[in-house]
């Protein structure tokens, strides 16, 4: 069996270009969609680049976005389990490149690759951890907090073996979706966060302080 060390820093990238797994490199424009909600579960993706939004629609049309995945995620693994139709959206909020994998395929390499399948499980359980924890922000956590998470989990403070990363300049509507707020509220927050200096824009897009996080935990 391989170490917890060992999984946590397993080179997916190099694997899933080096160990035989078929797979096709799909290129996407901003905006465009990887897939819908209620389109058949055949594939799961790996981000290679970009960013992705995770949105679901109700059956009374409203929407709402559930997450935000980047270089190194993986989605629309519900296939494996069983889940024959997509139960969200996935459109990129910016041009993303993403490995498209047979499910097929993706189970061969799991059964097989012991190191890539202790990587992926790690990776899902810790993706449930994360929407526990979101649950839990929602219904308990102000606004301004739940928004001072998310820009944290998006730029990966904290978050294992990731580097921190500049944001791409997400519209403020998609933030207040996420965190359940509106959007003059959001860009209340945003101007008190800049304020503070715990945020930061350039051309490279929105950098976080890991100062941000005092505003999770004490405030």
């Amino acid at each position: 069996m391989k170490s917890t060390k060992e999984s946590l820093t397993f080179d997916v990238e190099k694997f899933l270009h080096s160990a035989g797994v078929a797979r096709n490199i799909v290129e996407v424009r901003q905006k465009g969609t990887l897939f819908s909600q209620g389109d058949p579960s055949q594939n799961v993706l790996y981000i290679q680049k970009g960013e992705v939004k995770i949105s679901v629609v109700s059956k009374i049309g409203k929407e709402a976005v559930v997450g935000i995945l980047g270089p190194g995620d993986f989605l629309g693994e519900g296939g494996l389990a069983g889940e024959p139709l997509h139960m969200a959206t996935a459109t990129a909020v910016t041009p993303a490149t993403v490995l498209v994998i047979d499910n097929s395929e993706m189970i061969r390499a799991l059964h097989t690759e012991n190191a890539f399948s202790d990587h992926f499980i790690s990776y899902t359980l810790k993706r449930h951890m994360r929407i526990e924890e979101d649950l839990i922000d929602q219904l308990f956590n102000s606004s301004e907090k739940r928004l001072a998470r998310t820009l944290l989990l998006l730029a990966r403070n904290g978050g294992g073996d990731r580097p921190q990363r500049a944001l791409p300049k997400l519209p403020q509507e998609t933030l207040a979706e996420m965190i359940g707020t509106t959007r003059p509220r959001v860009n209340l927050f945003m101007n008190r966060f800049k304020k503070r200096g715990f945020i930061k824009y350039d051309d490279g897009g929105i950098h976080i302080d890991p100062s941000l996080l005092n505003v999770v935990l004490y405030e």
